[in-house]
């Protein structure tokens, strides 16, 4: 469950973490096959209400969720990110999946409060769900020296070259919840 960063915003099919994930499952053998529920745009309301359905069809075995960047930048209130956010969760463990939620952080120019409050939603809803966290999908390239170059002309989505780091975000915490 995610967003455009999930959702191969302007790359190739194929270039994302996602995919990416999904052939380090094939290449290693793992006997997990990648669902890709991400929708650009989709915000935590938007995952909470698509999600029952997809664990119906789906029966997964771990849900991923990558899913609030948009919450912040339309400004929606904190308090329902964080609702939203603690009911997928909650759905997950409900039908058998495990949890992997994946953080994010906002640009410096939405304030240092309001930057400490989004981080401590994604931490807050792992600790009250005991969910593993990523606590950002983004590090080492967000955060880069070279940023600027690791992005799309928006400056919000990373290019194809930047989404083996994501991946290797994630990766050390999904590999941890793996049965072989």
């Amino acid at each position: 469950m995610g967003d455009s960063l999930s959702a191969e915003y302007g790359l190739k099919r194929g270039e994302g973490w996602v995919a990416l994930l999904n052939t380090r499952l094939l290449q290693e053998h793992w006997p997990y096959q990648v669902v890709n529920a991400s929708i650009s745009g989709d915000t935590t309301a938007g995952g909470r209400s698509r999600l029952p359905a997809l664990l119906a069809l789906h029966q997964p075995a771990i849900v991923i969720i990558e899913l609030g960047a948009n919450d912040a930048l339309r400004g929606l209130p904190l308090a329902k990110t964080q609702e939203n956010l603690f009911d997928m969760a909650q759905a997950a463990h409900r039908a058998g999946a495990r949890t992997l939620l994946i953080g994010m952080q906002v640009p410096p120019n939405y304030g240092v409060d309001y930057n400490r409050q989004f981080t401590a939603v994604y931490t807050q809803v792992a600790r009250e769900q005991h969910t593993a966290l990523v606590p950002f999908l983004l590090k080492d390239v967000a955060d880069a020296p070279n940023a600027n170059q690791l992005f799309q002309a928006d400056q919000i989505h990373p290019l194809a070259q930047a989404h083996p780091t994501l991946l290797g975000n994630v990766w050390p915490s999904l590999k941890k919840m793996l049965k072989k």
